[in-house]
């Protein structure tokens, strides 16, 4: 028996020759399109009850960016405290490819005019800021006034005033904040500080950070958006393997803008920089940071050996070793890891190890690193 399938294509095709009426052809295709639609928003509503079910809270992603879209977006297909529930992005081609990609509800779908109205969506719990540094503080203000609690990307803000504004509009509405130190949930980074804490060869004399990466463009480019160059990037890095491997904040920093091959490239930024750190206990950090070099290490050098991560600083495949060995630890998505355990700091009203303080302690130094570079001074830090 011959079996004849017959596709939307055919038959409008077959329905012209048959001489059925161009009204009825569209009649047709207009409620095929809109049962289409249905049938998505009715999964998509199944979706997020099923999450809601098990207890998962709903994240919104603030800009649907390269980060978002590679990195976040397929973490919260593995996350099991928290999923994708909404999405936000000022451009509607995105917003239709997203909702039918992972079956997001169209009543949670924003744009930035009407993003205020997340307010009213029981759907989301959290926002994940994920915009260029310059409208951080614009939108984690804005999703805390709105009840959410909220993840902002690193850096934090451009200045520490705008850190300022963002913890105390969190503290105001009773909402967490942290920020997106996906690292602080990678094993070999947490070896690094478990061995610098327990100072399993001795005392740290020497810390080696380095991180770069080549073929930089877009709104990093802009210090308007970014606030700096490849130091509020990728130098943030190392400013955090710094801190977290010692488990001290630096008194005094001397740093040196690198040359400028490009000039026409970076002339708002530096293309690369160099700098020093001094810990309270004598401790002393070589740091770099690269818009034009591959960099990515992390180096402790002790009294009885030394531990490092070559690659350090990685979504994945990151590499550990020590004057005792290599380390091994199994693979992990370190942003679902992240994102899973804010969640779980939600559901247990307990604070991030990652909070919006650590952002603000961060911005601080990068700020006082400009402020050698640009005056050739060493600048020291006061903590209280």
């Amino acid at each position: 028996m011959n079996t004849t399938l017959y596709t939307r294509r055919s038959f409008l095709d077959t329905s012209i020759r048959l001489g059925v009426s161009s009204a009825t052809v569209y009649a047709f295709s207009a409620l095929s399109s809109c049962t289409s639609k249905q049938k998505q928003e009715e999964k998509s509503e199944e979706k997020v009850a099923t999450n809601q079910a098990e207890r998962k809270l709903g994240i919104a992603l603030v800009g649907l960016g390269k980060y978002a879209s590679e990195q976040l977006a397929p973490a919260l297909q593995e996350t099991q405290q928290c999923y994708l529930a909404g999405i936000v992005t000022g451009t509607p081609d995105k917003a239709d490819k997203w909702k039918k990609k992972y079956n997001i509800p169209e009543k949670n779908v924003y744009n930035y005019q009407t993003f205020d109205q997340i307010k009213d969506n029981p759907d989301i719990d959290i926002v994940y800021v994920v915009l260029p540094n310059a409208l951080h503080k614009e939108y984690v203000v804005r999703a805390a006034q709105a009840g959410k609690h909220v993840i902002c990307e690193k850096p934090m803000a451009i200045t520490v005033d705008e850190c300022d504004a963002m913890i105390d509009a969190c503290r105001k509405t009773g909402k967490l904040l942290s920020i997106g130190y996906r690292l602080h949930f990678d094993p070999y980074n947490l070896e690094m500080m478990k061995l610098g804490k327990e100072k399993t060869f001795g005392k740290i004399k020497l810390v080696i950070a380095e991180d770069g990466m080549k073929d930089v463009d877009g709104w990093r480019l802009d210090k308007t958006l970014a606030g700096g160059g490849a130091l509020v990037d990728v130098g943030i890095y190392c400013v955090q393997g710094v801190c977290y491997t010692t488990g001290l904040e630096p008194v005094a920093v001397t740093a040196k803008e690198g040359p400028k091959k490009d000039k026409k490239k970076f002339a708002s930024i530096e293309e690369s920089l160099t700098w020093e750190m001094e810990m309270p206990d004598g401790t002393v950090a070589h740091c770099k940071s690269s818009y034009s070099e591959e960099l990515n290490k992390l180096r402790a050098e002790a009294e009885n050996g030394w531990f490092q991560l070559e690659p350090a600083y990685e979504y994945k495949g990151l590499k550990g070793e020590t004057s005792s060995g290599k380390m091994d630890f199994p693979k992990v998505n370190q942003q679902a890891r992240q994102m899973d355990d804010f969640a779980l700091a939600v559901k247990g009203n307990r604070p991030s190890p990652v909070p919006g303080e650590m952002g603000r302690r961060d911005v601080k130094i990068l700020q006082a690193i400009y402020e050698s570079m640009h005056t050739g001074k060493k600048v020291e830090l006061k903590w209280t």
